[in-house]
């Protein structure tokens, strides 16, 4: 089987892809050809030759790169089906694509849909749940109507920003409504990016600014004195079929972040090899790890996910109240990662979970490619 790995992208987490895209394809099992696929910050596709394989297969420790050579930059014929990726010389027979691509471009639907419209299998959520997921805003909206409880929030669009007297009351109904400190993060970004703590009026400002400055909607939510938990869950949750059991949603063991930073920011999750430590399980008693798992089924479910992601979540040191707070549908595959160490704690490992992943995918390919589509 051809597993193509597309990685890079246009995104704030571009290099972050780099790293967990060299950990997948030293993951693929060795049954399987892989074709590696850079997307440069600009969004150009360039295949990357054998060398390129062979150096990341033979260093555990390396992340990928991108060579531009003009001879492989990758043009796309949506409806070829196996064969949409082309280069000036070739037509890439590509049977799965496993998108290794986080944020914008990457996690959004907008990739989720140009894999729909080329009819090609890939690894991870459809369009709508992705593009959903990827919103913060619309994402605690799903999750309130049926029941599961969210950070309180309030949220600010550039037309706000915009209008001076609307800005100015909502500035004020932050403060009033949920109170300092404040976290403030972009509604479409990830990994933390443009996310700050605002604990009085003037960091609040600059908090906003930061944030409007990665996305056109603005997330304000009230600060809880949270331990951080996470899931990792795998399956498919539209087609799930009885006889396939690698469809099954599952959750795996949670675990906790334990920052040493401010908050669980990008630095803490990418740079700072001390900016947090993983307790894997939670310590949590058994009854809550259950909840924490049933949770994040129940979410995961209701927004349509399938293949994989990350539900996390708050648990407030003061009441032990469960909040869910983010889902993501690529969750990083580097090596501080929490959702392969999550889904290896429970036996499942790494080259065993890519297989899955693959699995899936197929499995959901065939079961879109049986309904119909025109009269």
């Amino acid at each position: 089987m051809n597993i193509a790995i597309i990685y890079g992208g246009r995104s704030g987490e571009h290099e972050i892809s780099l790293i967990s895209a060299a950990a997948v394809t030293r993951g693929i099992k060795k049954e399987h050809s892989v074709i590696l696929i850079g997307i440069t910050k600009e969004g150009k596709w360039y295949l990357q030759d054998k060398a390129e394989y062979e150096r990341i297969i033979n260093d555990s420790s390396a992340a990928l790169s991108i060579k531009e050579n003009p001879a492989n930059l990758i043009r796309i014929c949506p409806g070829s089906k196996e064969a949409s990726f082309v280069t000036e010389k070739q037509a890439l027979k590509i049977d799965v694509v496993f998108p290794v691509l986080h944020g914008t471009y990457g996690e959004d639907g907008t990739i989720q849909g140009l894999f729909e419209m080329s009819d090609i299998p890939f690894v991870g959520c459809p369009t709508m749940s992705s593009s959903l997921t990827m919103d913060k805003e619309k994402t605690k909206q799903v999750l309130e109507a049926v029941g599961i409880p969210v950070v309180p929030y309030i949220c600010i669009k550039r037309s706000d920003l915009n209008d001076s007297g609307r800005y100015d009351e909502i500035f004020q109904r932050c403060i009033d409504e949920l109170g300092f400190p404040l976290f403030v993060k972009p509604c479409c970004a990830g990994s933390s990016n443009g996310a700050n703590k605002a604990t009085n009026p003037k960091e609040f400002s600059y908090a906003l600014m930061s944030a409007f400055s990665w996305d056109d909607k603005v997330l304000v939510e009230k600060s809880i004195n949270a331990r951080e938990i996470e899931c990792s869950v795998t399956g498919n949750s539209t087609t799930a079929a009885p006889d396939h059991e690698e469809e099954t949603v599952k959750a795996y063991i949670p675990g906790e972040i334990l920052p040493t930073h401010t908050f669980y920011d990008f630095d803490a999750k990418y740079n700072d090899p001390n900016g947090a430590s993983l307790k894997i399980p939670a310590d949590l008693s058994p009854d809550l790890i259950e909840t924490v798992r049933s949770t994040a089924v129940k979410a995961y479910k209701a927004l349509d996910a399938a293949g994989l992601s990350r539900v996390d979540f708050f648990i407030d040191k003061d009441t032990n109240d469960l909040y869910f707070n983010e889902i993501n549908t690529m969750p990083g595959f580097t090596p501080i990662s929490m959702f392969p160490k999550m889904c290896g704690a429970a036996g499942l490992e790494f080259s065993d979970l890519t297989e899955l992943l693959i699995s899936e995918a197929i499995l959901r390919f065939k079961a879109k490619s049986a309904l119909s589509t025109s009269r």
